[in-house]
């Protein structure tokens, strides 16, 4: 598959312009409801789908199925990552209209680290051939957890990247609208905000050691896993508002997961050195376990309505008040400085 420079290029530049206009869409904090979380949810999967589209037309129809592929497996495992969100959202007692705030730059972050990860895994593929055996038993045990472990769920209390950080930085029991760090008696304070992020940061990592293996299954071009897991994580945030209030629902979704993760871990082994499953039966396998998992799911639970996790009685943090928010400092000293000396920013 050729992919000269300056399409890598575009591709990024492309990503950054949608990220640009959905921040500018979200810049005041909201409470972002079903229909609207719909319609960004409709927006990004044309996205995704029409360049798988692109690919098809203009590279064929092998890697255009690869892609759809790594785009399905990457779906379909952001859905555990949203609702892993719904959980610490809920915990933090997070409100609603700062959520997407953090999503935004949770997302931003896991397009860094991801792209970090796929740059690692494809040079150690490219040297180390044998590392996919690693990958692929890496993929079942991951698979054969996932089904032991269904019933249990994230506590964010039991963190220890979150532990540390309450340790190292001084923290704040106070949300600050959208602020991220706050200046109070001289003292830069993270507000819970900022750790939220850093915990939705982590889960991600945890999440993309999952799945950027998986991907590595169905197709060997970079520029495929790539994009399949940029334009998948980029609706992760109106996923997340659109699917939130129905994690009580998907009560199958895990079982589908890990097989499909069982099934790619299969496929790659087999793929080394026995036999190569086609694309097009693989694609089939992976849509065929998802969608019984998810129609599985809605069937046992019909009946029941959208409903949010429920919140501590006595959340861990509030929102500041008006006279709180005046109490705050300048971030930055010149700001400070220029305020005492009139001079304009």
């Amino acid at each position: 598959m050729d992919t000269p420079l300056w399409l890598w290029f575009a591709v990024i530049a492309f990503i950054v312009v949608m990220l640009a206009i959905d921040l500018v869409a979200h810049r005041r904090a909201h409470v972002i409801g079903v229909k609207e979380a719909a319609a960004w949810s409709a927006v990004w999967i044309a996205l995704g789908v029409g360049f798988g589209v692109i690919v098809w037309v203009v590279w064929g129809a092998d890697f255009g199925q690869q892609y759809f592929a790594g785009y399905l497996i990457e779906k379909s495992l952001a859905v555990d990552n949203v609702f892993v969100w719904a959980i610490i959202f809920a915990h933090f007692a997070v409100p609603p209209q700062f959520q997407h705030r953090v999503l935004f730059l949770g997302v931003l972050g896991a397009l860094v680290f991801r792209g970090i990860f796929i740059a690692g895994g494809a040079l150690l593929i490219q040297n180390f051939s044998w590392v996919l055996y690693i990958f692929a038993a890496f993929l079942l045990y991951t698979g054969f957890r996932m089904i032991r472990q269904r019933d249990e769920h994230l506590n964010p209390d039991q963190s220890r990247v979150l532990g540390a950080f309450r340790r190292v930085v001084p923290m704040s029991d106070t949300f600050h609208g959208q602020r991220l760090l706050v200046r109070k008696g001289g003292l830069i304070m993270a507000t819970p905000l900022l750790a939220v992020l850093v915990l939705v940061e982590t889960t991600d990592v945890v999440f993309a050691v999952d799945s950027i293996p998986a991907i590595f299954a169905v197709t060997d071009e970079v520029f495929l896993v790539f994009t399949a897991n940029a334009f998948a994580i980029l609706g992760l945030r109106a996923m997340y508002f659109l699917l939130a209030d129905l994690v009580h629902r998907f009560v199958y979704l895990k079982i589908g997961l890990a097989l499909v993760l069982m099934w790619v871990g299969v496929k790659m082994l087999l793929k080394i050195d026995v036999y190569y499953i086609p694309t097009p039966l693989s694609l089939a396998v992976i849509a065929t376990i998802l969608a019984v998992s998810v129609v599985a799911s809605l069937r046992a639970t019909r009946g029941q309505e959208r409903q949010s996790l429920p919140t501590p009685a006595e959340p861990p943090f509030h929102i500041a008040t008006p006279d709180e928010d005046a109490q705050l400092e300048p971030l930055l000293r010149r700001a400070r400085s220029r305020e005492r000396s009139g001079t304009p920013a």
